[in-house]
């Protein structure tokens, strides 16, 4: 949609019979809803300044499917202007470290890196501002927007209908709102028309249950800032005496389900979901049985039962392959730990190069290398000989795939410096400037297992010991 013609069109409405005729019926309700599904909600603030009218839910409902995800932390910095002062301060911890510690041995060695990350941080705002800042100016100015059109609405709503009748304008594009996880949407909607908060749906769900069977962890985590009335939620039961938990050991939409990556981490995601509620919810309700006579386990073990498979099949697959590589690696690198670069001594049987510095390195990082290898291989061999049962991929078996990723990794870019090492002492004796293309190609492959595979270790870390999804994240109350 092109936002200026539209303004321009609408400056040049000019008198009411124009602007009656451009807003009569449900007209004025299209226009609107054509403007959020653009995503200018800029041009439908304007237009709802002078339609002023609503026929129905489909505004509502459109800024429900249409609002913009949450501001991530660099861009809430960014409208906040907090992230100017934390680079600040990190530039003058940097900067005061470097003065003060370059008189110093310690100081000598290290003043490099330190000018380093002075002069990176130095050059942070630029960079962003090259790269991201139009971007998250654009997010920021886009949510801000978007808040504003969500209050106009719900004003709207409010002051031009009777009370009976708000839930006709806000019952289902709350339930929308809840599937899209939109957070700031159900927010709103509940300020402003509080008995939605025990309204329920054609399926006879509640807010809270309808975010448990969506996945909505936006919305679940609500309950934190409900203080006593969110003990309702505890014992709750839908028309099919479903309790939260049974509710919670459902499978979840494969919408949900196709954003994590990996059947191994679905499923933990899943088991995750399931602790959670069964944190919250009385005792009795974990064993208590539905209408068909199951027990929340029952249901998430039905439930999840091809997951597990498909999970299993993952975690072997993805085994098998780093087993292979685990393997070859142990093999390079005891192979070279017996052959050293330069021969032995025939005298001693020491190394030829034992004095030299780049021999040391080579022996260690040849070690390390060997030791890495070894650790990672019978990790993986643990991953294909384990029962996969539904718990053990809670933590257990995620576990064992990260140490078992990260000893490889470490293993890899311990052979490649000792490979490194072996060109300069065999080249490097005479013309010391070999130092550099070595370094340069050692780097490549590294930065080449970082970019492929690294970011498989930081998923499975972050899923598995990073921060939950679930707990209390801002401080109003409902």
């Amino acid at each position: 949609m092109h936002t200026e013609t539209a303004q321009h069109l609408l400056q040049h409405i000019g008198n009411d019979l124009e602007m009656g005729t451009l807003f009569s019926g449900s007209g004025g309700d299209e226009l609107l809803v054509t403007a959020i599904s653009s995503k200018d909600f800029r041009l439908a603030c304007d237009l709802l300044g002078r339609y002023k009218t609503l026929h129905g839910d489909t505004v509502l409902m459109a800024i429900a499917l249409n609002f913009p995800r949450e501001l991530n932390m660099l861009e809430e910095f960014s409208r906040t202007g907090i992230l100017h002062s934390k680079i600040e301060s990190a530039v003058v911890i940097a900067s005061d470290y470097t003065v003060e510690k370059c008189g110093t041995r310690v100081g000598k060695f290290i003043s490099l890196f330190y000018v380093g990350i002075y002069w990176i941080l130095k050059l942070l705002p630029l960079i962003l501002k090259m790269l991201r800042w139009p971007y998250i100016k654009e997010r920021v100015r886009t949510h801000l927007d978007a808040i504003l059109l969500l209050a106009s609405v719900c004003d709207l709503i409010r002051f031009r209908n009777d009370p009976m009748c708000y839930h006709l304008y806000y019952m289902n594009p709350l339930y929308e709102a809840i599937r899209q996880n939109s957070y700031d949407v159900v927010e709103y909607i509940l300020s402003y028309f509080p008995d939605a908060l025990t309204s329920a749906n054609e399926e006879g769900h509640n807010i809270i249950q309808y975010a448990v069977i969506n996945r909505s962890e936006n919305i679940y985590n609500m309950l934190y800032q409900m203080g006593e009335h969110k003990n309702i939620y505890r014992t709750i039961k839908d028309p099919s005496r479903n309790n939260l938990l049974h509710l919670a050991a459902r499978l979840a939409p494969s919408n949900k389900l196709n954003l994590i990556s990996g059947a191994a981490l679905q499923i933990q995601r899943e088991l995750q979901w399931f602790k959670e509620v069964e944190r919250f919810v009385c005792p009795l309700n974990i064993i208590q049985r539905n209408s068909f006579d199951e027990t929340p386990q029952m249901v998430f073990t039905r439930e999840h039962k091809d997951l597990v498979i498909e999970g299993e099949k993952w975690m072997k697959a993805t085994a098998e392959s780093y087993t292979i590589t685990a393997a070859l690696i142990v093999t390079v690198v005891f192979a070279a730990a017996i052959t050293v670069p330069g021969g032995n001594n025939q005298d001693t049987g020491l190394p030829v190069f034992t004095s030299n510095t780049a021999f040391t390195i080579f022996a260690i990082s040849d070690a390390i290398s060997l030791f890495a290898a070894v650790t990672s291989l019978l990790t993986f061999l643990s991953v294909l000989t384990a029962r996969f049962a539904e718990q053990d991929f809670l933590f257990k078996l995620p576990t064992k795939l990260i140490i078992g990723l990260a000893t490889l990794f470490i293993s890899t870019t311990s052979m490649i410096v000792a490979f490194g090492s072996t060109l300069y002492i065999v080249f490097g004796q005479r013309n010391s400037r070999i130092l550099i293309p070595i370094v340069v190609l050692t780097c490549l492959p590294i930065i080449s297992f970082v970019t492929l595979q690294f970011r498989l270790i930081i998923d499975l870390m972050s899923a598995t010991y990073g921060r939950s999804i679930f707990g209390k994240k801002r401080d109003d109350t409902f």
